[in-house]
């Protein structure tokens, strides 16, 4: 896979994250040409800069919300991987413009900054609450590959794709390092509903699912890893039990502003034209034009038969299943070797 960057220059938008790094650490010892890092936040630039140390590793400085910033840091770019994003739930509910302006319109001005560019690929992440959503951070994610699918029908020449994924386990934004550091803090284990059920996926496989698309999508389509879910208290107690805490308090707080009992990754819609593609589903776009009739007439009855993908209905995870996978993170186990250091 990573033969397809030999010699070649990426652009990460919002690549100072949890995905950014990851694919850093993945790429940087390959032969691809350039990796550009385009993000907002300079102090964690500079982080990355000292880290990483690489003559191959190039930083700007913009926000998709300006065109100019992003139209300087696109030319010559071969391929683009859009992580750029407002993703905290309860912060896009207090200020949804702000969200509408990065996730919406920062999305739209950067697919014209590559397309005018000469971009072959871009894929842009996306997430799963995306999917009937009903709080801002979603809705706008969902606005997002609408404009991705809409852009992908009337260019030639760049392929435009999505990916959609659920929660990334020790990922910056998750409930594990928090978890992790109410134990490591003598605080009770906040959870909001008990219930409540997230997909589960490690970081590695985000990059994956991200790489699969790169390789195998055509303009519009949207990719979805198989993932399975686990409920919050079955997280709580299996972090409880890997850091050698089982008795710790676990406090329920309630729902914040926006959560929703479980996630979804498939719509019944969606799910009615999806091709299964083994560890990975593929949604092509719907290319009708807007001629209905033909369409209205025939009408969809396989529709009502289909359900769709999400957390209460795929694989639930038990407490030795979750352990397991998340024992197999790096992020854990450095967290646990601290943990267990400090005593």
């Amino acid at each position: 896979m990573e033969n397809l960057f030999n010699k070649k220059t990426l652009l990460i938008a919002g690549g100072t994250g949890s995905f950014g790094n990851a694919l850093l650490h993945r790429f940087l010892s390959t032969d691809i040409k350039e990796i550009r890092i385009f993000s907002r936040d300079e102090l964690k630039q500079d982080n990355m800069r000292k880290y990483y140390n690489s003559y191959k590793l190039k930083f700007y400085i913009g926000d998709v919300r300006d065109k100019n910033s992003i139209n300087d840091a696109m030319k010559g770019v071969d391929y683009v991987f859009h992580a750029a994003a407002l993703k905290q739930v309860p912060s896009c509910e207090f200020y949804p413009i702000q969200a509408v302006k990065t996730n919406i319109i920062g999305t739209e001005n950067l697919l014209n900054a590559a397309i005018n560019a000469g971009v072959k690929k871009i894929i842009a992440l996306s997430t799963d609450k995306a999917v009937y959503p009903i709080n801002a951070m979603g809705i706008s994610k969902a606005m997002m590959e609408r404009v991705v699918v809409s852009k992908s029908r009337n260019i030639k020449g760049t392929m435009i794709a999505c990916t959609r994924y659920g929660n990334v386990m020790a990922s910056r934004g998750s409930v594990i390092p928090l978890f992790i550091n109410q134990i490591r803090n003598g605080k009770p284990i906040t959870i909001t509903d008990p219930n409540m059920t997230r997909f589960m996926m490690s970081l590695d496989q985000a990059i994956d699912l991200v790489l699969f698309a790169f390789k195998n999508g055509e303009s519009g389509d949207i990719f979805v890893q198989k993932a399975p879910a686990a409920t919050i208290k079955v997280l709580a107690h299996t972090i409880r039990n890997i850091f050698g805490k089982p008795n710790h308090k676990i406090k329920t707080i309630g729902t914040r502003h926006g959560e929703k009992l479980y996630e979804t990754l498939l719509t019944k819609e969606e799910m009615v034209r999806t091709i299964d593609m083994g560890e990975y589903f593929r949604i092509p776009a719907d290319t009708r034009d807007l001629n209905y009739t033909q369409f209205f007439e025939e009408g969809e009855e396989v529709i009502t038969e289909a359900d769709e993908n999400h957390s209460h209905n795929t694989q639930i995870l038990n407490e030795d299943e979750l352990t397991k996978m998340l024992l197999n993170l790096k992020e854990i186990q450095e967290d646990l070797m601290e943990f267990r250091k400090n005593g």
